[in-house]
């Protein structure tokens, strides 16, 4: 008689006609839980009201064009009131499928290799992870960013409850912390891939890996705990409803249990691979396997199998043949085990295997403490000592195989090493990986295995090959003079995408906090020009232009919209202001120490001077010549120590009409826009980085200047974020001035989804160390700017926790339009 609280057989659902990949349970029917499988099939299960229980197929849904190997439920919503299923395929794509019908609601296009792992979140947003390398946050049909940092495939997602923070795991060994696009915090610890993550509560989450552990996280980095008793790779994990038990399959043929920190119960299966598991709302556990099979676990007596289904169960995994290198059984001698004698010994602890000898076979039993019994759970094959001493060493491994790879004529032959019990597509992504070469090939190099390999197996070969990428390392080696003549050239070499940075290694000035620097003439002294000089400060208050203190907000204005006069923004904010006396006395005082090569003749000087006042004087009846602006051009490439009257000049000159449809056109803008990209690096001049980004906020006064700026609008939102890290406020009053104008140029556009989600990221990620009042108020009309009118952008801002971010603003009250600004776009946001 089993004790309780003990998991035990209820039903098996043979609904799969191969490996089931995941499972989740559904918010509509009552009680449904939904599966996906190899067999490229997702399908709705609802509990069976007839006389046999168990579960019956409700729904049926096609889409993709390979197998499926993941699926996610997001919430109900008011169009879709019983919510919608999401699966992801190794056709790489997403279909999202509504519960009443059996084709694709709409595909979400976009990874470049499988998509491997999906997350539901609040407000409809979806992240999912790849064979790619990346991440990617959708939200409706759209993707709003995309997550890059991670160096190998990302094999888990989750997206945290609260706080807007989502957390990836990879096969390069970390896990990754994200918010609103940017990588906040990395996690290590893991020995070997991640493979699964599972919330436990705002603060906690847990991972497991290939290394066999499972590890307990706080969000703030520390691992509190690491779990082991599974002796093999760990596929999944899921949170029972008190958030502290949880469950854990992988593959050594075992779910687990584990409560209070504890593994209290080993429950073993006739399938090598346990891929998924899920809890269903009665408390009953799915699980997913390699068979095919979808079985669930009941601690309730009501909902146990009959003893009929118990003893075919019994009976079937007693019939299974067990790989030693898979499990924790050993070398094996078959002479020097015990017989049937030994299992007149009770076991001391659950799931504790013992070997006994039977005649000239091996067979394998576990103990299970629920039923005081020793169970069988399968025939030993292919552990002797015999065997193994057939096996080689490859990198201090031991092979079945290795394959001799050809790829140059005349180059270095390459090394692909194969176990007969590992999977053939699995060895043969390693080793394109491994070896840097174009994973299009894939399917050629696993056919070649699997042609090279007949006829040697261990134990029943499996009826098709299973998952082409689950993370399973060469374990076992015997060499094979095989040679495959991949005659694949330089066709092979796969170039990795340039991936953006994740926020380390910014540069921060090594002079004192806050403002220093800019607070003086950080390059003459007191009382001479400064690039940073007249920025714009507070806004006054009645009808003044919160932005430049002016009166540029008409009293028409206010009375259409008297409670908010600050967003949406949609005229391009400009820095105008310039003192061009203690400009042009900067540049001719470094002019005569510029290199000799750099050096300005008093003719070039004098052009440059016109066009200053020029561009100074908007009711100037002069029109910029050519010769000016290619002089004002070649200057701007002045050394970076000496440049910065120039780029004060450049600034200016952009606003005009003339100057901006030359500069900001054609090729002329790709230099334009590259030249200032390299002054804003992060190891560059803080004057030379807040020119750079003016410079660029000017360019929105002219229609050419918008045009260049949308097209290279993630180059340079990116760069223009990794100034954040600056400590210094005229720089992060211009960057916020830039979020500002590129959500000004997006307002009005939903089509551009993916150009505001960038906007909120970087917004977002500013208003983190942002300190000056007036960048903060900025950041916060861009955001504002940004949500208004746009329900999706609203549902973005929601799910990255902008509202909580930014909440501490809503009682500032020096300067008012800080808190004002601040409470219009929580209003917004409700």
């Amino acid at each position: 008689m089993a004790s309780p609280n003990t998991y035990r057989l209820s039903c098996s659902i043979a609904g799969h006609d191969l490996d089931v990949r995941g499972l989740a349970t559904a918010f509509f029917p009552e009680g449904a839980f939904v599966s996906v499988s190899r067999d490229r099939t997702a399908k709705v299960w609802v509990p069976d009201s007839s006389e046999n229980r168990g579960y019956k197929e409700m729904q049926c849904m096609t889409g993709h064009t390979n197998f499926v190997s993941c699926v996610c439920i997001i919430a109900p919503n008011e169009t879709y009131p019983r919510g919608l299923i999401a699966t992801g395929g190794n056709d790489n794509n997403i279909c999202v499928f509504s519960m009443d019908r059996p084709d694709p609601l709409f595909t979400l296009k976009g990874h470049k290799n499988t998509v491997c792992a999906l997350s539901a979140g609040k407000f409809g947003t979806l992240l999912s992870g790849s064979w790619d390398t990346t991440a990617k946050v959708w939200l409706s049909d759209k993707c709003m960013m995309t997550l890059q940092g991670h160096t190998a495939a990302v094999w888990a997602v989750v997206i945290l409850p609260e706080q807007g923070l989502m957390l990836t795991g990879s096969a390069d060994k970390t896990i990754k912390l994200w918010k609103a696009g940017r990588c906040e915090k990395t996690y290590s610890g893991h020995e070997d891939c991640v493979r699964g993550l599972a919330v436990v509560n705002d603060v906690e989450f847990f991972s497991c890996s290939n290394d066999a552990s499972i590890r307990r996280w706080m969000v703030t980095g520390e691992c509190v705990q690491v779990y082991y008793s599974h002796t093999n790779y760990i596929y999944s994990l899921a949170v029972c409803p008190n958030g502290q038990d949880f469950i854990s399959t992988g593959e050594d043929r075992t779910v687990r249990i584990w409560k209070k920190g504890e593994c209290t119960q080993t429950i073993r299966l006739p399938a090598q691979s346990v891929w998924c598991c899920c809890v269903l709302p009665n408390g009953d556990i799915a699980i997913g396997a390699s068979d095919g099979i979808i079985r669930v676990f009941t601690e309730s007596e009501e909902r146990v199998a009959s003893a009929q289904d118990l003893k075919a169960f019994e009976d079937e995994l007693s019939k299974a043949t067990i790989d030693p290198k898979t499990g924790d059984l050993g070398d094996i001698k078959i002479e020097d085990l015990p017989g049937r004698e030994h299992l007149n010994e009770p076991g001391n602890r659950d799931g504790q295997t013992r070997l006994i000898k039977e005649n000239t076979n091996v067979e394998a039993y576990q103990w299970s403490m629920s039923e005081s019994r020793w169970m069988k759970i399968g025939d030993v094959v292919g552990g002797s000592s015999q065997q193994n001493s057939k096996r080689v060493m490859f990198e201090g491994k031991e092979y079945d195989f290795v394959f001799t790879i050809d790829v140059n004529e005349g180059g270095p032959s390459l090394k692909l090493p194969y176990n007969l019990n590992d999977d053939p597509w699995l060895a043969a992504h390693n080793f394109l990986q491994r070896n840097d070469l174009n994973p299009m090939f894939l399917d050629q190099v696993a056919n070649f295995i699997i042609e090279n390999t007949k006829g040697h197996t261990l134990g029943p070969a499996p009826a098709t090959a299973v998952d082409p990428f689950t993370g399973k390392q060469p374990s076992g080696v015997f060499s094979a003079l095989t040679m495959l003549l991949l005659r694949l050239a330089s066709v092979l070499k796969f170039t990795r995408a340039v991936r953006s940075s994740n926020g380390s290694g910014r540069y921060i000035p090594g002079m004192g906090g806050g403002t220093e620097g800019f607070g003086a003439d950080p390059f003459t002294g007191a009382g001479r020009y400064i690039p940073g000089a007249g920025s714009p400060g507070s806004a006054t208050s009645g009808a003044a232009d919160p932005f430049t203190g002016g009166s540029a907000y008409s009293l028409a204005v206010l009375q259409k919209a008297a409670t908010n006069i600050y967003f949406p923004k949609t005229d391009g904010v400009m820095f105008e202001q310039a003192n061009a006396t203690q400009i042009l006395a900067k540049l001719r005082e470094l002019n005569g120490n510029a290199p000799q090569d750099h050096r300005l003749s008093e003719v070039a000087l004098d052009s440059l001077e016109k066009l200053l006042l020029n561009v100074s004087d908007p009711k100037s009846p002069d029109q910029p010549t050519a010769e000016q602006i290619s002089i004002l051009w070649r200057t701007s490439h002045w050394p970076e120590d000496i440049v910065f009257p120039v780029l004060d000049i450049l600034r200016l000159a952009v606003r005009h009409p003339e100057i901006n449809a030359q500069l900001c056109g054609g090729t002329e803008g790709s230099s334009l826009c590259n030249h200032l990209l390299g002054l804003m690096s992060p190891q560059g001049r803080p004057a030379n980085q807040m020119l750079a980004l003016r410079t660029f906020c000017n360019c929105f006064a002219g229609s050419r200047g918008r045009t260049l700026l949308l097209g290279q609008r993630e180059a340079v939102l990116s760069r223009a974020a990794d100034l954040r890290a600056v400590c210094n406020k005229n720089i992060h009053v211009a960057l916020a001035t830039l979020v500002l104008n590129y959500a000004g140029m997006l307002h009005g556009q939903p089509s551009e989804l993916e150009a505001k989600a960038q906007c909120l990221s970087v917004a977002s990620s500013a208003l983190e160390v942002v300190q000056d009042k007036e960048a903060v108020f900025r950041l916060l009309v861009a955001l504002g700017t940004t949500v208004a009118g746009d329900s999706t952008a609203k549902d973005l801002a929601r799910s990255l926790g902008v509202a909580s971010q930014i909440t501490k603003y809503a009682s500032v009250s020096d300067p008012a339009k800080v808190g004002e600004c601040c409470r219009l776009v929580l209003d917004e946001l409700q």
